[in-house]
């Protein structure tokens, strides 16, 4: 169990900022086209953060020309170059999966500072 315990623990990144469920978000993703490589931004908001350690997911919800558009990123995937943490929000739930049925000023969370 140590043995997994080293390895895992040398796999983690460190160079992330501190995530939080309601945190508006803007990572940078690794895209492959061929033989070339770009940088890809995909900025929401953070409505579930799942699972810890190694296996840490965060999944992430915008609107995009109306439609909702949600991603799911492993946090210590070698494909996420950055994340950058835009905003705070003020939440008092774990997950917002009821953000999916919301859309327009009632899908916006306050601010916390």
């Amino acid at each position: 169990m140590d043995l997994i315990k080293a390895l895992t623990e040398e796999q983690i990144r460190t160079d992330l900022p501190k995530l939080e469920v309601g945190a508006t978000v803007r990572i940078q993703v690794k895209v492959k086209e061929g033989n070339r490589e770009r940088l890809q931004a995909f900025e929401g908001t953070i409505i579930a953060i799942k699972h810890g350690g190694i296996s840490e997911t965060i999944t992430v919800r915008r609107i995009s020309y109306g439609i909702g558009v949600e991603r799911t990123f492993p946090v210590n995937s070698p494909s996420i170059a950055s994340i950058e943490v835009v905003r705070k929000g003020k939440v008092r739930r774990a997950k917002l999966y009821y953000l999916r049925d919301r859309y327009g000023k009632s899908a916006r969370l306050k601010e916390s500072l």
